[in-house]
């Protein structure tokens, strides 16, 4: 019988695909294996929580790790890259705040408050379908973190807060003793600025923002003592103007860097401390801006909780001891 030559290609074709599914497939090597442990893709994008596009930053493996920038009005970049070894236990989860760094910048200022900030961690927690989660916000992130905890405690199986304050009134006492210890020509210097007004100087574009010579006094000579210690970050610019100034003035306010008069001063957390019972890791530079005996008292007042003050330090304490407060930071989350 001669067969038609369409149904000669039709059963080679069948047979060349049998022939391939039952050669052995190639398995993967060891390094291969190694190669794909060892790569830590990073995803990013924005959720919308309650009508304002929050951006989030997420890398790593392992139960998730949400964290919280300060400012108010910075983003989350100055944690990077020093936050970035907690990749290895965590999932990392770093967001910009409403209005500052790539989130949504909202017409009415009056919409930069901690308790909305909540709000917007609440569904980016949601969205991303991340379950129960492990908190850490340093300075003001830290206020929020604990805002948080008081609202949502029952989504948080650990709270770390680093570098922060739990009342406004002590934050101003702090900055108060700051001045008092600053060369007298220095404290006169910033108080003749800020008695005469910080904004509204210079040309038409920097008129919403602190003069050259203010961020330089305050953020340069005034704060960097208690920044860094032990190792001061040559890149430190007080200029720049990586900086959301609506989030900044409206929530601290508008008497500049040694008095916070903004919506902050509503952070009154001292008798709600008590109350955050899950656990709690609170961390904080022996030099620090937000000064040793601020995480004292929250020590006392948080249940069982745990502080490290890493010595040789200020503020940011990541920079001046890297391995010691990554070492702190896992070793609380994974019980070592």
């Amino acid at each position: 019988m001669r067969l038609h030559p369409r149904l000669i290609l039709a059963v080679c074709a069948t047979l060349c695909v049998l022939a391939a599914c039952s050669s052995p497939q190639p398995q993967k090597t060891a390094a291969v294996e190694l190669a794909s442990a060892d790569v830590y893709p990073m995803q990013e994008g924005f959720v919308d929580a309650n009508g304002v596009l929050i951006y989030y930053k997420d890398i790593g493996r392992g139960a998730p790790l949400v964290i919280l920038h300060g400012g108010p009005g910075g983003t989350h970049d100055y944690l990077l890259p020093y936050l970035l070894p907690l990749a290895r236990q965590n999932r990392l989860i770093f967001i910009d705040e409403r209005g500052s760094g790539k989130s949504e910048i909202l017409e009415d200022a009056s919409g930069y408050t901690v308790e909305n900030m909540v709000e917007d961690v609440e569904a980016l927690r949601g969205a991303l379908k991340l379950g129960n989660i492990a908190l850490l916000g340093h300075s003001c992130g830290g206020v929020l973190a604990q805002a948080y905890a008081f609202k949502y405690q029952q989504y948080l199986t650990h709270l770390i807060l680093c570098s922060t304050f739990h009342s406004t009134t002590k934050m101003n006492e702090v900055f108060r003793r700051m001045k008092e210890n600053m060369a007298p020509e220095l404290r006169q210097r910033i108080n003749d600025m800020e008695k005469a007004g910080l904004f509204g100087h210079g040309k038409e574009y920097e008129k919403r923002r602190y003069t050259a010579e203010y961020m330089i006094a305050a953020w340069g000579e005034g704060y960097f003592p208690y920044l860094y210690q032990s190792r001061p970050d040559p890149s430190y610019e007080p200029l720049s103007s990586a900086f959301a100034w609506d989030v900044y003035y409206e929530m601290w306010g508008l008497s500049g860097e040694f008095m916070i008069d903004g919506n902050l001063k509503s952070v009154e957390y001292g008798d709600r401390l008590s109350s955050i019972k899950v656990p709690t890791l609170i961390t904080v530079g022996d030099n620090d801006e937000c000064a040793p005996w601020l995480s004292e008292e929250m020590n006392k007042a948080i249940p069982g909780s745990k502080l490290v003050v890493l010595p040789k330090s200020g503020h940011m304490t990541f920079v001046d001891q890297p391995d010691m407060f990554i070492r702190s930071v896992n070793d609380f989350l994974h019980q070592k």
